[in-house]
């Protein structure tokens, strides 16, 4: 990876004073972008992995044990974001945002269209599940490396009252290629059987190639963080970014994932586990994909106000606000699941992935970086973003299948754990420092 940074002038050598600049908007539209973008192809693989991947890189197998396979592979993307966060991470901390950014769009974008053009199983063999397994693990180091570039890059501009809503951009923009990518497929799903499972499913993948053309031409017109131009110059001072994490910010690092990884439990349950499980109880597949997409707009709009508030009464105060509305909607959802009805997990999924997700997410972006130094910053923030995202949403599908098992097909065991989540989210969160009036510029080293 090389430094593409080109070295900023002078007017992007300082922090803006407002947001509503034209390099301002440029670099908050590149941040939603960029992150929208890294997501779409990410999510439009979980999708897919639930409803096609078994019946054309699985055949000849039970169809059971052919989904099983699927979601293995989409679990191992999960695993690859921390790493996908420290390697592009230690290059965004030593060699600049910027560059970081431009490589991890084009390593997603390439990858996901060559996913839409792998040949399946009854042409190449063993081969094409070898190299689906290959290109998600690439997949989850790109998304590893642009949630943590993308929050930064607008955050590091901003100025210091506004820097809450500028880093949410990263966090809106996740959500929406969530959207987007459910649409999308959902439209194809409305084919005949045979020509979605031959060709209509690969169009999604393929039109990312469009997508990165037009985030990478909003990208490349941004400049370098005015923060990180400043601490360049000291570049041989900085130690191994990794390293300085680890052992000079466990306790940052450890909070900040506990407090992580109650937004991501809730994502976790209700668009992957909630998904398959309300289909099982005969719900449409194509509605409730559609559901799916309105849950995830509700968390766009809560990000925005729940990060314009933490402008104003603190990083912590917000997130704690969504962590006990978690807590206290745990049975409640556990009951409008049961019910078996569209409008009850739609009224399910914007409790959960609206004020609940969206009341922590909005913040957490400004949360992360603010617990680290401008030097491993990068690294930092992404660690905490990532591997909470990995423990949360990685994991808990499989873990609340096991959970209802043993709790003989009810949810209550599901519920008590939620709130055994939520509850030491808020320990955390009570026992990190508020960051919204740091001064980031003096921590710099």
């Amino acid at each position: 990876m090389t430094h593409t940074a080109t070295k900023p002038g002078p007017e992007a050598m300082e922090i803006s004073t407002s947001l509503n600049t034209t390099m301002m908007r440029r670099i908050l539209a590149s941040s939603f972008l960029g992150s929208m973008i890294e997501f779409y192809d990410f999510i439009l693989f979980a999708t897919a992995a639930s409803i096609v991947f078994s019946q054309v890189f699985f055949t000849g197998i039970d169809s059971g044990l052919g989904l099983f396979l699927s979601f293995t592979i989409l679990a191992v993307g999960y695993v690859a974001r921390p790493l996908g966060g420290v390697v592009f991470g230690h290059f965004g901390d030593r060699l600049g945002r910027k560059g970081v950014l431009v490589t991890s769009m084009m390593l997603m974008g390439a990858t996901t269209v060559a996913i839409g053009l792998l040949p399946p199983t009854a042409m190449i063999g063993i081969a094409a599940p070898i190299l689906l397994t290959v290109f998600r693990v690439i997949q989850g180091l790109a998304v590893g490396g642009e949630w943590g570039g993308a929050m930064l890059i607008a955050l590091e501009h901003a100025p210091a009252q506004r820097r809450g809503f500028a880093a949410s951009f990263a966090n809106m923009g996740g959500p929406a290629g969530a959207i987007l990518a459910t649409v999308v497929m959902s439209v194809f799903t409305m084919l005949p059987d045979d020509q979605f499972i031959s060709w209509g499913w690969r169009v999604p993948f393929l039109l990312s190639a469009v997508l990165v053309l037009i985030g990478l031409v909003v990208r490349l017109k941004v400049h370098e963080s005015p923060l990180f131009a400043k601490l360049e110059d000291k570049a041989e001072e900085r130690k191994i970014p990794l390293m300085e994490v680890i052992t000079k910010y466990p306790k940052n690092l450890t909070l900040g994932i506990l407090a992580g990884m109650s937004s991501y439990t809730v994502q976790g349950l209700m668009t992957v586990w909630g998904i398959s499980y309300v289909i099982n109880q005969g719900l449409d597949q194509t509605h409730t994909l559609w559901v799916k997409a309105l849950g995830a707009a509700s968390t766009v709009v809560l990000v925005w106000f729940a990060s314009r508030l933490s402008d104003r009464v603190g990083r912590r105060p917000v997130m704690i606000v969504g962590m006990l509305i978690g807590a206290a909607a745990a049975f409640p959802v556990m009951q409008l699941l049961d019910l078996g009805n569209l409008w009850a997990f739609l009224l399910a999924l914007i409790l959960t992935q609206g004020f609940v997700q969206g009341t922590i997410f909005g913040p957490f972006g400004a949360f992360c970086a603010e617990l680290f130094p401008t030097r491993i910053r990068y690294t930092g923030s992404s660690l905490v973003y990532q591997a909470s995202s990995t423990l949360g949403a990685g994991f808990t599908p499989m873990i609340a299948s096991g959970l209802v098992a043993f709790a003989g097909g009810s949810l209550w065991l599901i519920g008590v754990v939620w709130v055994v989540v939520y509850l030491v989210a808020v320990l955390a969160t009570l026992a990190v420092k508020e960051g919204r009036d740091a001064d980031l510029e003096s921590d710099m080293l």
